[in-house]
Parts: C-alpha cells; sequence; structure tokens
C-alpha cells in the first residue's frame, strides 16, 4: 500500500483515469460491435446507418488517448472496406 501523500494521490488519480478510459473504451466498443453484427447479417443499410457513430466512438477514443490513433484509423478503413464489400 502506498505510504506517502502523492502515492495516495496517484493512487486516486489513475483510478478516476480507469473509470473515464473504461467508459469510453465501452461505448466504442459497443458501436464497433453493432457495425460488425450488422456486417455479419448481411445488412448493408444497418452497418452503413451505424458507421458514422462508430467512427465518431473511435475518432473521441483516440483523442482522449484511451486507444492509439493508428488503431482507430485501422479500425475505421477495415470496417469501410467491409461496409463497401457488402454493397457489391
Amino acid at each position: 500500500m502506498a505510504n506517502t501523500q502523492s502515492a495516495k494521490k496517484q493512487i486516486r488519480v489513475s483510478y478516476r483515469k480507469w473509470l473515464r478510459n473504461r467508459y469510453t473504451k465501452g461505448k466504442m466498443r459497443a458501436a464497433v460491435k453493432t457495425v460488425r453484427a450488422a456486417i455479419d447479417a448481411g445488412d448493408y443499410e444497418t452497418a452503413n446507418q451505424w458507421m458514422p457513430r462508430a467512427a465518431s466512438e473511435l475518432d473521441k477514443a483516440a483523442r482522449k488517448n484511451v486507444i492509439h490513433a493508428n488503431k482507430a484509423a485501422r479500425l475505421k478503413s477495415r470496417l469501410m472496406s467491409q461496409i463497401h464489400e457488402l454493397q457489391q
């Protein structure tokens, strides 16, 4: 357990950051999961409708440093290419 005052404060701060990151990551995962489910079902309209929301959540997570910016870009790119394949 922490002994110094600054170490105790760091524990409190890291816990608050953990909660914020967990909330952001959960919203991001839910949005991506919805798009992936629509892609798996072959539903182009639903996937295309939910993609802006998923892209927004990925961008927010990257902006808050919850995930790396390149990971957000990679996931958006892969989802968009899968949606594009459904359209054809």
